[in-house]
């Protein structure tokens, strides 16, 4: 290497250069010639010290890099394979290859991490599944996984095991009063390993039940266009939602009138007046089930909401409709936590 008088007589010649130094010049030689390199992905040391070098270069010679630039061309030629790197690097290129389980548990390892919640996965096993746990592990993990489950499943599920075990398990339940909320995550991921071949999905619900949610809140306008025109596009697909959603108008057929007194308990009085009110008024099927709600109950509490349903002024569409939701929305949510039984929905 020598200098090039032509450029400078006062620089000085450059005897060496460091590798750092000869990665700069490759690195200004490329970005002066147009090129886009992804810096950012280096480790934030090596982009401080190349910007440094980049910093100290003022002239180099027209041979110097020439020289610099064969070096690095020749090293490019003996690559005959670059790997991404580190285990992470290779899920990451590797992403769309493998299953979403299985770099979730590399990527867990890898990091020592356990992003999912394992209680997700659990409440998935199917019931012989979580009765081979509740009768053979240990108390504290029966109880723990018992006291995990939705409470009418918990019922079904202490119904099925034998007596003593049952009590066995409900004296567990009361000595996990204090267990603290990293053990209950591990007795998960333990009982995950040893029980589960769930696939982790980003979606812990299907989606007719995903779709059917979303509906039981929608107008009833956009949930019966959009129901009709799923008609056409996938049959199948709107009869699942269609056993999913349950809305105001189902209520007679879905609802014991015994537990009409206990569904109205979580409704507020202004938007059951409404509901009602508003239902009175329509044509279709809703003025039905106004009737059937008032006829569950007694006599005296028929009488006080009859009498608020006076007192309503006149109710636009959108409110009556989010007023029937929301009876509806109280219903659902007392049967999610086991409170009432709905009746199973007759197969379309």
């Amino acid at each position: 290497m020598r200098h090039d008088p032509d450029i400078s007589p006062n620089l000085p010649p450059i005897p060496h250069l460091t590798r750092r130094r000869k990665a700069a010049i490759i690195v200004h030689l490329l970005i002066s010639d147009g090129g886009k390199l992804s810096l950012s992905d280096l480790p934030a040391r090596i982009q401080e010290d190349l910007t440094a070098e980049l910093g100290h270069i003022r002239l180099v010679d027209r041979d110097t890099v020439n020289a610099v630039a064969a070096e690095f061309a020749d090293l490019l030629d003996a690559v005959g394979l670059s790997a991404p790197g580190g285990v992470i690097a290779a899920l990451d290129a590797l992403s769309d290859q493998l299953s979403p389980d299985i770099a979730t548990r590399i990527r867990d390892r890898v990091t020592g991490r356990q992003e999912t919640d394992p209680w997700v996965r659990l409440k998935n096993l199917d019931n012989d599944t979580i009765l081979r746990v509740l009768t053979s592990e240990g108390l504290q993990i029966g109880a723990v996984l018992l006291a995990k489950m939705p409470v009418a499943r918990a019922a079904d599920l202490l119904g099925k095991l034998p007596g003593d075990r049952a009590r066995a398990l409900a004296v567990g339940i009361k000595q996990t009063e204090h267990i603290a909320p990293a053990t209950v995550t591990r007795i998960g991921h333990a009982l995950i390993n040893s029980y589960s071949t769930v696939t982790v999905t980003a979606f812990a619900a299907p989606p007719d039940r995903r779709m059917g949610a979303i509906l039981n809140n929608s107008p009833s306008v956009t949930r019966d266009a959009l129901l009709d025109g799923l008609d056409n596009d996938d049959k199948l697909f709107a009869a699942d939602i269609r056993k999913s959603i349950f809305t105001f108008n189902d209520i007679p057929t879905r609802i014991k009138p015994a537990d009409i007194p206990m569904c109205l308990r979580d409704v507020d009085p202004a938007e059951l007046a409404a509901a009602m009110f508003f239902a009175t008024q329509q044509a279709g099927p809703a003025a039905a089930v106004a009737e059937f709600i008032l006829g569950s109950l007694s006599q005296r509490m028929a009488g006080q909401i009859r009498d608020t349903m006076e007192e309503t002024g006149e109710i636009t569409p959108d409110v009556g409709d989010a007023a029937m939701n929301a009876v509806s929305a109280a219903i659902r949510a007392q049967a999610d936590d086991g409170r009432i039984t709905m009746i199973p929905s007759e197969p379309a």
